[in-house]
């Protein structure tokens, strides 16, 4: 996960070609989802989580 590597959403919308608001609903999606607060949360959790395939 992007974010969990520390991307901007910036740098999030070019790696995946969409627009940096489309980024930026996603992000506040995933943040509502996981009752999260910040960025650096979802960062800690996929760090904790552990590489994915």
């Amino acid at each position: 996960m992007a974010v969990g590597r520390g991307r901007s959403n910036a740098q999030i919308s070019d790696e995946l070609f969409m627009s940096v608001a489309t980024v930026k609903a996603h992000v506040s999606s995933i943040l509502a989802k996981l009752a999260l607060n910040n960025r650096t949360q979802i960062a800690l959790l996929a760090h904790d989580a552990g590489p994915t395939i």
